[in-house]
């Protein structure tokens, strides 16, 4: 099996994320052997960004774009069977994310969970259609 970022490049569709992961610095951590949870937005959810945030504007606020990808990461293999048991899960950027479960669907913040439980060596990935902001930057 693959860790995270070869899952996430493997399957073609979280470009924007892997971009922003290496520009980020966080590539050790989606190798690293702990176990992890990976909320992926897709290369769609992060065409969706508000007006006047955009990846290439990220790109150039690295800080501000360590803690967006590291607010998408959360300690733990947290597969849907968990989900279902908890309201919130702490990342590794140091914020919780929201957790909601209704109708064998999930929410995390305001993204819909659209996959679950893509199950890697050092963690499971669970794909979502927006991209997840932490409060201190959505405010900014």
């Amino acid at each position: 099996m693959a860790d995270l970022l070869e899952t996430a490049v493997n399957a073609g569709n979280f470009t924007s994320l892997v971009k922003a992961a290496k520009a980020a610095n966080l590539i050790e951590i989606l190798k690293s052997p702990g176990s992890f949870t990976l909320f992926a937005p897709t290369d769609e959810a992060f065409a969706n960004l508000p007006e006047g945030t955009t990846l290439e504007l990220l790109l150039q606020d690295i800080p501000k774009l360590k803690k967006i990808v590291a607010y998408h990461i959360a300690s733990g293999d947290v597969r849907s069977d968990d989900l279902v048991q908890i309201n919130e899960a702490e990342t590794i950027e140091g914020s919780i994310v929201a957790i909601e479960s209704a109708n064998g669907k999930f929410k995390v913040n305001n993204a819909n969970v659209i996959k679950t439980d893509i199950l890697t060596d050092n963690g499971v990935i669970h794909i979502i259609d927006a991209v997840l902001m932490p409060a201190m930057v959505a405010g900014s």
